[in-house]
C-alpha cells in the first residue's frame, strides 16, 4: 500500500511531543519531512523521529508534494505557512490562532475551497465523541429555541504568559518552547488567542448560530491580555458570554464549562467535573452517562483527523471556519492591553 506522506511545519515543543509521535505511529504514515529553524534542533528532530528529509527552509518540504502537512510554527508565520501547503496540494491541520487577522483566515477558508483540500484546526475539544452525542440532541429540540449561550474557560497558563517560569511539564518535553510566541502581543500572544479560542470554537455546534456582533474588555498583564469577558449577539437573536481568567494553579485541572439555555430548558457540559447534563421543563435531568475521563481534552485528535480524512474517512470537526471568526474588524485593538481595556467591537459580514 502506498504511504501517505507526512510533513511537520514548524517542529516545536508541542510538535515534538504531540504531533510527530501521532503521525509515526500510524502505519499508514511515514515521515517525509520536517522544518524548524536552528540547524541542531532540525537535526535532532530529524533523527530522533526518522524524518526522511529536513531543511530550515519550508518550501523545500513542501516540494516534495507530502499529502498532509501539519503547522506548528509560531502564531505569526501560521497564516504562509498553511497558505503554501495548500497551495503544495496538501491537507492542513494548523495549530492556533490559525492567523492574526480574521481577513487573512477567511483567505485560507476559500484558498482550502478552491483547492479542494482539508483544513482543520488543533481544536482538541471538538473530538471527545460526547461533544458530538451533545451537539446532536441541542438541534432536535431538546432545550428549545437557543436563547443563551455561555463558555467559561480559567486556565492554568499564568506562567506561560507571564515570567520565564513557563509549565512545569516543559522540564521534560523533548523541546522547551521560548516565550517570545506566548508573551509577545505582536507575536499572536495572550491568553485569548492561545487558549481562550477554544470557547468562541465550540460556539457554532451546539448552537448552530454564528456571532453577529462582539463587545469584549480586557485585563492584562506584562503587555498581553491574561483576562478576557465578551458579550456576543448569534444569528437567530440569542445571546453569549465567553470569559476567562489564566487563574488557576498548574497543580489543578483547567475548568472549561458550557452552558446553553433555552425555551424549555438548559443542557451543560462540565469538562472538568465530567458532566454532561440536560434539564428540561417536561422531564427530570437528563444525564449522559461518561466513561472514566470522558471529557479530557485528547489532543492527539486533530492529527488522527487529519490523517483519517486523507485516507478518504472520517469528517472534519473543526474546519477552518471556525477558527477564522469573525469576519471583519470595525476597529483595533492596541496590542498592549491594560486593566479594563476595550476589545474592539466585532461584526461578521454576509
Amino acid at each position: 500500500m502506498t504511504k501517505l506522506r507526512a510533513a511537520v511545519i514548524g517542529a516545536g515543543w508541542f510538535a515534538a511531543q504531540n504531533h510527530i509521535p501521532v503521525l509515526a505511529g500510524r502505519p499508514e504514515v511515514v515521515l517525509d519531512g520536517v522544518s524548524r529553524l536552528g540547524a541542531a534542533g532540525l537535526a535532532r528532530v530529524r533523527d530522533a523521529f526518522g524524518f526522511a528529509f529536513a531543511s530550515e527552509d519550508c518550501r523545500a518540504v513542501l516540494a516534495r508534494g507530502p499529502g498532509i502537512v501539519v503547522v506548528a510554527s509560531p502564531h505569526a508565520l501560521h497564516c504562509a505557512h498553511a497558505r503554501d501547503a495548500l497551495l503544495a496540494g496538501a491537507r492542513v491541520l494548523c495549530e492556533k490562532p490559525m492567523t492574526l487577522e480574521p481577513a487573512a483566515a477567511w483567505a485560507l477558508v476559500r484558498l482550502a475551497r478552491e483547492r479542494g483540500r482539508e483544513l482543520l484546526i488543533a481544536n482538541s475539544y471538538h473530538d471527545p465523541p460526547q461533544v458530538a452525542a451533545l451537539h446532536e440532541r441541542i438541534p432536535g429540540g431538546a432545550i428549545g429555541r437557543p436563547e443563551h449561550a455561555k463558555r467559561s474557560c480559567i486556565s492554568v497558563m499564568r506562567d506561560v504568559f507571564t515570567g520565564d517560569r513557563g509549565l512545569k511539564k516543559w522540564d521534560t518535553t523533548f523541546f522547551r518552547p521560548g516565550r517570545s510566541t506566548r508573551q509577545d502581543p505582536a507575536a499572536g500572544g495572550g491568553f485569548a488567542s492561545v487558549q481562550l479560542s477554544h470557547s468562541p470554537a465550540l460556539m457554532p455546534f451546539p448552537t448552530g448560530a454564528a456571532p453577529e456582533r462582539i463587545g469584549a474588555m480586557t485585563v492584562g498583564e506584562a503587555g498581553v491580555d491574561i483576562a478576557d469577558a465578551a458579550m456576543l449577539r448569534l444569528s437567530g437573536g440569542a445571546v453569549a458570554s465567553i470569559s476567562g481568567p489564566v487563574a488557576m494553579p498548574q497543580t489543578v485541572r483547567a475548568l472549561l464549562r458550557v452552558f446553553l439555555c433555552g425555551s424549555n430548558g438548559v443542557a451543560l457540559a462540565e469538562f472538568d467535573r465530567g458532566i454532561d447534563e440536560i434539564r428540561t421543563n417536561d422531564d427530570p435531568p437528563q444525564r449522559i452517562p461518561l466513561a472514566p475521563g470522558g471529557w479530557d481534552v485528547v489532543s492527539t485528535g486533530p492529527v488522527h483527523a487529519l490523517a483519517d480524512l486523507a485516507l478518504g474517512r472520517g469528517r472534519n470537526l473543526s474546519p477552518g471556519s471556525i477558527g477564522a471568526r469573525p469576519r471583519r474588524r470595525s476597529r483595533r485593538w492596541s496590542p498592549r492591553p491594560g486593566p479594563g481595556a476595550v476589545l474592539p467591537v466585532m461584526e461578521e459580514t454576509p
